[in-house]
């Protein structure tokens, strides 16, 4: 795309608002806006959004940029699609597409065939589901109560039990790059080192797509009609691709995300079918894990959508290991967990086959906070009131009691613990004081000195327009007197915006992260001119840097009487009365010169 409409898209784009759709945003100044940082873990918010001059940065990994470097780091995609993906959400028409290289073009030509692949995959298992080889996968939904509306509104197919059909079918229309690339098709190594024919990876198997929150198709998970060895395992999925990665994806995010930002909490069950069920029984705000293990990227991503969720994992012993797994996670990052166990022992999709929708929503009304779950599943696994089983269940409980990142969460859990497993308090309390002590925060703060309000008053008027008075000014001056801001915190940042024309994003002048940070926290908390009143206009916007630029100079002349000083009285010892003529008649001007500011 061109630079031209990349700019267009880039000053009609609102970045909070375009930042907003993935990080839970709240103003801390006339311009700024802080949330949880989205690129790593941390407990309170360090990372800011600039809508002044149009850029995001965390305090905590330094990660910075854009509207478009946001875009392309959070959905890990290139710069062509990350203006075209603002661009949508401004509504702003595109332009035809162009590339700046043939490597780009390649790329973005790959991506965009591995989406039309899995489209053309999608519509080839839904066609083949209405065959008369699917007859056995039709029963089998029927037999659990999937509906012609829940397979047409899930994409539900049929991968038939046949090589080469799928095969031969997309091959017309996609090249063999694309097809080995897909995940779609498997191959056998050859003896001499190459790849043989490609065949399809699914066969007699019900498909069910995975759709990335676009809602464009990007996987498979496949369900075996047998159960014999030869079949392999009862679920498969796509293989990781370019567009695949499997602990980054959540299933049914795309049609959840709205219902989940409004009802502000989130449902998790473990399969497709479970969710499924629950969303076509009209509880939208449900996501899937799809069968893997729940991942930190996973909870990252639910986390643009909101803090609070209810676990509903199957009851056997890998669906309570996988939701401590996921509990431990979610509490690390301070959601507001909630676990409901199905009476009967029965996963989300039978239960509401079973007992209706109304039945299971007044069991996720009774949900208990995971606390309570965690201290009822350590009774459940050392059921025994001897010394031993309750070390055995404070064990257990520790490292979740240590996770949560608030401390009267923290003291409540423990309260609670040592009253139902019988267990002395103050021990307990003793633990948890001793875990907090060795605590380490996730969020690295900036240890460096903060620079002075000087220092920050000129910061300010370097990053104005070119042609603002201020910022004239103190460019002039201090590309002149290096002099007036060496030893100071701000020292770099200064040189470099005074002695160049100010970047569409001014972090990108500072020359490392302790820098980059100063000059993020001097345009932080700084007004709006258009929003601020009568005091903070261009024209005083000019006596701030003139007074600033003055108590630089003062600083400096200030800072050279002291040298003087030492001076004078070294040469006074020495009998040079030279040099003690000329330090004095030195000192006499400074002292002149200060007295007149």
């Amino acid at each position: 795309m061109s630079d031209n409409f990349a700019q267009t898209v880039k000053q009609q784009a609102d970045i909070v608002k375009i930042v907003g759709d993935y990080v839970k945003l709240r103003k801390t100044g006339a311009q700024n806006y802080t949330g949880l940082c989205p690129f790593h873990k941390e407990k309170t918010g360090s990372f800011s959004v600039n809508a002044n001059h149009g850029y995001f940065y965390c305090f905590g990994c330094h990660e910075k940029g854009d509207v478009f470097t946001f875009v392309m780091k959070l959905e890990n995609v290139s710069f062509p699609e990350a203006i075209r993906t603002v661009a949508v959400k401004c509504g702003i028409p595109l332009p035809k597409r162009e590339f700046s290289s043939p490597e780009e073009a390649r790329e973005a030509g790959l991506r965009r065939q591995l989406i039309d692949i899995h489209e053309a995959a999608t519509q080839y298992f839904e066609a083949q589901l209405k065959s008369p080889e699917a007859a056995r996968a039709r029963e089998y939904l029927t037999g659990r109560g999937v509906t012609a509306e829940t397979i047409a509104k899930f994409r539900i197919g049929y991968a038939p039990d046949d090589f080469n059909d799928m095969r031969d079918r997309l091959k017309p229309h996609f090249g063999e790059e694309v097809m080995r690339a897909s995940g779609l098709f498997s191959s056998k190594e050859q003896a001499d080192g190459t790849q043989g024919q490609l065949y399809a990876r699914f066969r007699k198997r019900i498909t069910f797509p995975i759709a990335n929150e676009q809602g464009k198709t990007i996987a498979f998970t496949a369900r075996a009609l047998d159960s014999d060895e030869k079949s392999g395992p009862k679920y498969m999925n796509s293989p990781e691709t370019g567009l695949y990665t499997k602990g980054q994806v959540l299933f049914n995010l795309d049609k959840a995300k709205a219902d989940m930002r409004s009802h502000d909490f989130a449902l998790l069950v473990e399969g497709q079918m479970d969710c499924i069920s629950v969303y076509m029984a009209g509880i939208h705000n449900v996501l899937a894990t799809s069968g893997t293990a729940f991942t930190e990227m996973q909870v990252r991503l639910l986390s643009r959508f909101t803090k609070k969720i209810i676990v509903n994992f199957d009851p056997d012993t890998a669906g309570a290991n996988a939701a401590e797994k996921s509990i431990a996670l979610l509490t690390e990052e301070d959601f507001e967990v909630k676990v409901v166990t199905l009476e009967g022992g029965l996963d989300p999709d039978r239960f509401v086959r079973e007992h209706g929708v109304q039945a299971y929503m007044a069991a996720l009304r009774t949900a208990k906070r995971h606390s309570d779950y965690l201290i009822d599943r350590a009774r459940q696994l050392f059921p025994a009131r001897t010394a031993d089983a309750k070390v055995k269940a404070l064990n257990f409980l520790l490292p979740h009691i240590r996770r949560m990142p608030n401390r009267i969460h923290r003291d409540e859990f423990a309260a609670d613990a040592a009253q139902k497993l019988g267990i002395d308090s103050m021990i307990l309390r003793q633990e948890i004081k001793q875990a907090a002590a060795q605590r380490v925060e996730s969020v690295r703060t900036h240890t460096g000195t903060p620079a002075s309000e000087t220092e920050r008053i000129l910061l300010r008027a370097l990053v104005l327009p070119e042609s603002d008075p201020a910022r004239i000014l103190a460019s002039d001056q201090l590309s002149q007197h290096p002099e007036w801001y060496e030893n100071l915190p701000a020292a770099s940042v200064l040189e470099a915006l005074a002695n160049a024309p100010v970047p569409a994003n001014p972090l990108d002048v500072a020359p490392d992260p302790q820098s980059r940070t100063l000059l993020a926290l001097a345009l932080q908390h700084h007004e709006d001119p258009v929003e601020a009143d009568a005091r903070h206009d261009a024209q005083s916007m000019t006596e701030q840097v003139e007074n600033a630029l003055h108590a630089l100079e003062s600083r400096r002349l200030e800072r050279r009487q002291r040298e003087i000083r030492s001076l004078i009285a070294e040469a006074d010892r020495r009998g040079d009365q030279a040099i003690l003529a000329q330090l004095t008649a030195e000192k006499l001007q400074i002292d002149r010169a200060l007295r007149q500011r």
